[in-house]
């Protein structure tokens, strides 16, 4: 599998989970994003910033991250589990022992 391949995968995997937890907590903080009652002054401002990262958040991970790893990493890269493998046979050379 390709990491391109991989990454779509996990991304289809994980959206549900993320937006579903994001949402919850944006549903939860929306009365005080909206509030114009006594007090509000001070707790709107807090929570437009964290409804709107939770909101972006999940986005960025899903979306942004996975595109920047291909741009900057390749799309040619050898697959994490090649490491593993390495380390659970013993071929890996430790130079700080």
């Amino acid at each position: 599998m390709t990491p391109v391949d991989a990454m779509f995968h996990a991304a289809t995997q994980r959206m549900r989970p993320m937006l579903m937890t994001a949402l919850s907590a944006c549903i939860g903080l929306l009365p005080a994003a909206v509030s114009t009652g006594i007090g509000s002054q001070v707790q709107r401002p807090l929570a437009v910033v964290v409804v709107a990262g939770m909101l972006i958040g999940p986005i960025m991970l899903l979306v942004v991250a996975p595109a920047l790893q291909v741009m900057f990493l390749g799309s040619g890269r050898a697959s994490p589990t090649a490491g593993a493998s390495e380390a659970a046979t013993g071929d890996v050379s430790h130079p700080h022992t």
